[in-house]
């Protein structure tokens, strides 16, 4: 009789509420740290955005209002200061998916499998693929809310820079182009996918935190080159009378246009007013400048295009861990550990 009364008891202690408190009491740290780090983000894009911008502004205003700049009468601290704060702030939000993977790298499942509290669990009628999902779903829900609040903050202060800020960044700058996207977003599940992933491979805090890292910068790197294939461009033709081509975004391809409509390079002259210039075209046969790039209108589509490759690839990394983890452990493990209990 005490055989048959001692599963339900072990089932109790093993629910879902029980298992989300372990698991919070586990990474209480972590999540502390991530909470802060959020908030204190928050703080400073909503300052960002907020007073320094308007400060900024005004200041510019003053600035271009002068009617020689010599004579002018403005500050040009608060324009140093949103430059420098932006800058801070871009750099910490696109830091999000290598943070995630260190920690996920290092602690999400290496260290408890290192330390034997992972087969403890197992034996305790916890199967190692409900572990590995409670282990995951958790920090996804808290990744997904806080990485996608900061990059909605982030391109809420960035836009009202626009116009009103003469040196306020461009959509298509690196840095700004990655904090103001979902893709950012995307790639923080996929850096914990890829944490958990490692630390199933390599049972060694170390090990799966360099091998997260580099497998998070190998995936955003590919990302970034693709980025702008996964979008038709725009090629625009414009006159040589101008020192460069016309458009401005993401730059796929510039050069000169000949009278047969072929592409070739640019020998980077100037307008052809100049008398060296029209000379050299002359001899190359061209009638103006193409450019191949994507405008602004194309942000989005690229956005959700990569943010889409980014969610399957993560789909696919963890269906891998599963099955990893099933590889290593076999079918019957758990019932087996759960018997002998």
């Amino acid at each position: 009789m005490t055989a048959l009364a001692t599963p339900p008891v072990i089932a109790r202690r093993t629910g879902s509420p029980h298992l989300l408190r372990w698991l919070i009491r586990l990474h209480r740290p972590a999540l502390v740290a991530w909470i802060a780090f959020v908030l204190v983000l928050v703080g400073l894009l909503l300052w960002l955005g907020g007073p320094l911008t308007d400060a900024a502004a005004h200041e510019w205003q003053r600035y271009n209002a002068c009617s020689t700049p010599f004579h002018c009468t403005y500050d040009v601290r608060p324009i140093g200061r949103y430059k420098d704060w932006y800058n801070y702030t871009t750099i910490a939000v696109v830091a999000v998916p290598l943070l995630v993977a260190a920690w996920s790298g290092a602690t999400l499942t290496s260290r408890e499998l290192e330390h034997g509290t992972a087969q403890l669990a197992w034996t305790q009628s916890v199967t190692p693929a409900r572990w590995l999902a409670a282990k995951l779903a958790l920090p996804a829900v808290l990744i997904a809310v806080g990485s996608g609040l900061l990059v909605g903050l982030h391109h809420w202060a960035w836009s009202r820079s626009q116009g009103r800020i003469d040196t306020a960044k461009n959509w298509y700058d690196v840095g700004t182009y990655a904090a103001n996207g979902t893709a950012t977003a995307a790639m923080a599940l996929a850096a914990l996918v890829i944490g958990a992933l490692f630390g199933l491979r390599k049972p060694n805090s170390l090990g799966s935190l360099v091998g997260s890292l580099f497998g998070t910068g190998f995936l955003w790197s590919v990302m970034a080159i693709a980025t702008p294939h996964l979008w038709p461009t725009v090629t625009q033709v414009s006159s040589l009378k101008h020192d460069r081509p016309a458009g401005s975004g993401i730059v796929i391809e510039q050069g000169l246009v000949t009278s047969t409509g072929a592409h070739i390079a640019s020998p980077d002259c100037g307008p052809i007013t100049y008398a060296p210039c029209r000379t050299a075209y002359a001899k190359l046969d061209a009638v103006g400048y193409y450019n191949e790039y994507h405008p602004q209108s194309h942000y989005w589509p690229l956005q959700l295009t990569a943010t889409a490759i980014i969610l399957a690839v993560t789909a696919a990394l963890t269906v891998a861990a599963f099955r990893l983890l099933q590889r290593q452990t076999g079918p019957t493990a758990p019932a087996r550990k759960a018997a002998a209990v």
